[in-house]
């Protein structure tokens, strides 16, 4: 089976009678335009997508695949990463976090609470981290919120 569009959102699609079947697409991949994937059922399926994805990404809930019995949509699966808090009276230092976070041309997302930020784990940014004076770094396994990045694009230099 081959992809070639992005349909909309889960959300938005009637769902009544259909089977849904998702594919796995790790963070990493949500801005390539080809894919082999296999869906949690078993189905292999083939994904081609136009430029557009380069700039827009593929993220949870996209709909690659709708007709009258199945609709196939995208999962991003939860990922190893880092939770970045600055502790009270150190807020200032959020500038010196995003800072050395883009420098280092890794993704980063705003946290669930005010003052913290979210990037992909890696040992030498968790290190770097934990040095800041005033923050707290912690590794956590999550399913990230791609409607919460602050960083344009997700081009990180590790894999």
């Amino acid at each position: 089976m081959l992809c070639e569009k992005i349909l909309g959102k889960l959300k938005d699609f009637d769902l009544t009678g259909k089977t849904v079947e998702y594919v796995d697409i790790e963070w990493h991949e949500a801005f390539k335009k080809i894919h082999r994937k296999t869906t949690d059922s078993g189905r292999e399926v083939g994904i081609r997508l136009d430029d557009s994805v380069l700039t827009r990404g593929l993220f949870q809930d996209d709909v690659i695949y709708s007709d009258e019995n199945l609709v196939i949509a995208v999962n991003t699966p939860p990922c190893e990463v880092i939770e970045v808090s600055l502790k009270p009276g150190h807020e200032k230092y959020v500038a010196k976090v995003c800072y050395e976070i883009g420098n280092r041309h890794a993704p980063l997302f705003w946290g669930d609470q005010e003052n913290t930020f979210i990037t992909i784990y890696n040992e030498p940014m968790m290190v770097m981290l934990e040095k800041l004076h005033g923050v707290k770094a912690e590794k956590k396994t999550v399913k990230l919120d791609f409607d919460r990045r602050i960083s344009a694009a997700i081009h990180n230099h590790h894999h």
